[in-house]
């Protein structure tokens, strides 16, 4: 169903190279003026599916919706949307400013107009005074700027954004995040983001689709999923879930059905200490304990086979504190509700 609230609408989209189902019978609706992530491992499809609504490349079968229009055989240069890739593509033989410029150029845009909306971008990105620079005087973050706003100064309704923090590293990657954020809410316009990074998944999107094997697992907001992950892959891939089936979750709920419990709602604890009434309890050995500083993991063998990990932020401890649990007898204990039945 169309709605003037939606931005990009995907009904029964198949992508096939060959025997190859990139993407299978993917409906998706993605809401104008949010920030939308399109997450999973490579060869899931995300990427197909960014291609699909740039017009690079057209579906096998269903329909592809912008803002009403059906635009699944129209190329790219009818579409209402930019790209923004991991490379940043400028052009390294212009400055910064003419880069931006390209596209009003390419529309006979004067030239003071030009200048005007070129200014214009480059305070929006906070690259003011640099419009006279080469892309090879720039940092990466500066030159991703730059592509940014390349593709916001033709005022698209639509920005597509394709691993763009790919290159960058680990500090400036996660600064990027809340500046890509904050940019997003200052212009307003959709913004559909591919990255394999949940990370970055988590910190930008108003919500998510999980894709794996061509299809979605999940769409949602990050909370959702990460805290009511609808299938295993899904509670796999985005954070670190524990999942416990058989004769195991028999034991633990009256159910041999699979369910997940995420590190971090486990309790760890003296197998004497006195529990809270109401929680789930079952106890194990301390197999192996990795200290990483602003927490630790645990790996605990539990009673009935199988493990299970726990994390514990350092709140009290030290490296040495949380080594010597090593081979340790532990209760583990957790609320009823944050363990989470799952299917696949």
């Amino acid at each position: 169903m169309v709605s003037e609230h939606s931005a990009v609408i995907f009904s029964k989209v198949s992508r096939y190279f060959g025997d190859v189902k990139a993407v299978d019978s993917v409906d998706m609706n993605i809401r104008s003026g949010e920030f939308f992530t399109m997450l999973g491992p490579s060869g899931s499809g995300k990427t197909t599916c960014l291609r699909l609504i740039a017009g690079f490349d057209r579906p096998t079968f269903g329909k592809i919706i912008l803002y009403g229009q059906d635009v699944s055989n129209l190329p790219p240069y009818e579409r209402d949307v930019n790209t923004v890739f991991q490379d940043y593509a400028l052009f390294p033989h212009m400055t910064v400013g003419e880069n931006i410029a390209y596209g009003l150029m390419i529309k006979k845009v004067s030239k003071q107009e030009r200048e005007r909306r070129v200014n214009e971008m480059l305070d929006l990105v906070q690259l003011s005074g640099m419009a006279s620079r080469k892309p090879n005087q720039l940092s990466g973050g500066q030159r991703q700027r730059v592509a940014l706003a390349r593709a916001l100064i033709n005022n698209p309704k639509v920005l597509l954004l394709d691993e763009p923090l790919g290159a960058l590293d680990l500090k400036l990657r996660q600064q990027m995040q809340v500046e890509l954020k904050a940019l997003q809410k200052r212009v307003g316009i959709t913004f559909i983001f591919v990255t394999h990074d949940q990370e970055e998944a988590l910190t930008m999107s108003d919500r998510i689709a999980v894709f794996n094997q061509g299809k979605i697992e999940q769409i949602g907001t990050p909370a959702e999923i990460y805290e009511h992950p609808a299938t295993s892959f899904a509670a796999g891939f985005v954070g670190v879930s524990n999942f416990v089936h058989g004769e195991l979750a028999k034991r633990l709920t009256g159910s041999e059905a699979t369910f997940s419990i995420r590190p971090e709602k486990i309790h760890l604890a003296n197998p004497n200490e006195k529990e809270a009434t109401g929680m789930i309890v079952i106890e194990g050995r301390v197999r192996d304990v990795i200290y990483l500083g602003l927490y630790t993991r645990y790996l605990i063998e539990v009673e009935g086979g199988g493990d299970l990990v726990v994390v514990e932020q350092n709140l009290k401890t030290t490296s040495m504190d949380v080594l010597t649990q090593k081979g340790q007898r532990v209760r583990l204990s957790w609320k009823k509700e944050h363990m989470r039945q799952i299917s696949g």
